[in-house]
């Protein structure tokens, strides 16, 4: 497979806007990958966004990343509701279903993670969250025990912000939920950790192909 990123447009239902994607084709089904919090610089263009991308490519799957509303060259305005983010994963997901046969995996990082579990929560066909980090005060309220998809929760073993302790409390509980730690990696990735996540994503992938 070559790696190659296509620029894209994509329409959020019933509103005037539209949001920054870049896609790269795979061989078979997708990935969609949410960034981190709008308002404290989250991008497509994160390093934690642009490695689970590529472990998913490595798979075979195509991959989407996205820009929230306001962020690089998404339309509409920067905000940090979490229903405003739901429509724009679900935007993003519906492209996602539209561009590529095959299974779907939905995917994020820290606040994108969030709403990835809230957009699998309304949508059962979603087939596997892979989650990078969770921000645990983040979890509160959310009701996980109704999901019935397959979950890996990948976390760094210093994450203040989502602590392996906790995590493993929240997602070992449920019937197909998983928590893999990589040791020393706080919650921004900063020093170390990117091509272990890499590596992780790619391994934990039930629905792509052999890696590459």
């Amino acid at each position: 497979m070559k790696w190659r990123e296509l620029g894209i447009a994509i329409p959020v239902e019933g509103q005037r806007i539209s949001l920054e994607g870049a896609w790269q084709n795979g061989s078979g089904g997708s990935a969609v990958v949410a960034p981190p919090h709008p308002v404290y610089g989250g991008s497509l263009n994160n390093p934690v966004v642009n490695e689970m991308a590529f472990g998913f490519y490595r798979r075979g799957l195509s991959s989407l990343r996205f820009n929230w509303r306001g962020v690089g060259a998404s339309q509409g305005t920067k905000t940090a509701d979490l229903e405003c983010a739901v429509e724009d994963f679900r935007a993003a997901l519906r492209y996602g279903r539209e561009s590529s046969d095959g299974a779907l995996i939905v995917g994020g990082y820290s606040f994108g993670a969030v709403t990835a579990l809230m957009l699998a929560l309304e949508d059962t066909t979603i087939e596997q969250l892979v989650l990078v980090a969770p921000p645990v005060q983040m979890l509160q309220g959310l009701k996980l025990e109704s999901l019935t998809c397959r979950i890996v929760v990948i976390v760094g073993g210093s994450d203040p912000y989502a602590p392996v302790p906790e995590l493993r409390g929240i997602f070992g509980r449920l019937q197909r939920g998983s928590v893999l730690a990589i040791p020393g990696v706080d919650h921004t990735f900063s020093t170390t950790g990117l091509s272990e996540l890499n590596q992780l994503v790619s391994e934990s992938t039930e629905l792509g192909v052999d890696p590459v």
